[in-house]
């Protein structure tokens, strides 16, 4: 099986939700996006596809790729991803980091900054939802090709806009995924 435009995978660990931790559940709901799958392997790239991500990578995905829902009559469904038999199409707009050879790599238009501790606790900087990080402030943890253009490089530390953290945990580290344009100035 192959698409003309999308990346069929499947879920890591054959399973839609990793909402299991440390062998206790915590979360039953379906709805809880935070529960949902966000890892998928690849099980065909696109037809003609002649790019860096190959059959068995790791794909980190949009919480929806996985995700049940209920219709208007309350009956479950699947999302407009699903194929069949536990397999998933994603576009490029559906994934935002790929682990290719060991390695995450990031692809435009996303990037993913790690925020700074907040060592000082300096109140000029001071972030109201996450006391222990600077406010609007991280350093380049995956970077595109879009920011190596701009001449930025990982562990560059930026500033980046408001509202523009999208937050993820990538082997064990929390990270925000942005889009290029979020990045706002090189400190």
């Amino acid at each position: 099986m192959q698409s003309p435009y999308n990346f069929i995978i499947k879920p890591v660990g054959g399973r839609r939700y990793d909402n299991i931790k440390e062998g206790l559940i915590v979360s039953t709901s379906q709805e809880d996006h935070t529960v949902t799958n966000r890892f998928g392997i690849v099980e065909n790239v696109p037809m003609g596809y002649n790019g860096s991500i190959h059959i068995g990578d790791t794909l980190l995905v949009h919480h929806n790729v996985f995700r049940k829902y209920y219709d208007m009559k309350g009956r479950e469904r699947s999302g407009p991803s699903y194929v069949k038999d536990d397999l998933y199409v994603v576009y490029w707009d559906q994934f935002f980091l790929y682990k290719s050879k060991g390695r995450w790599l990031s692809h435009n238009p996303y990037c993913f900054i790690r925020p700074l501790e907040n060592t000082a606790m300096h109140y000029a900087n001071f972030n109201a939802e996450a006391p222990s990080e600077l406010f609007l402030v991280g350093e380049i943890a995956y970077i595109n090709d879009e920011l190596i253009k701009l001449g930025l490089k990982v562990g560059d530390k930026i500033s980046f806009s408001p509202e523009s953290e999208y937050e993820f945990e990538i082997d064990g580290e929390k990270l925000y995924r942005m889009f290029t344009k979020n990045i706002c100035v090189k400190l």
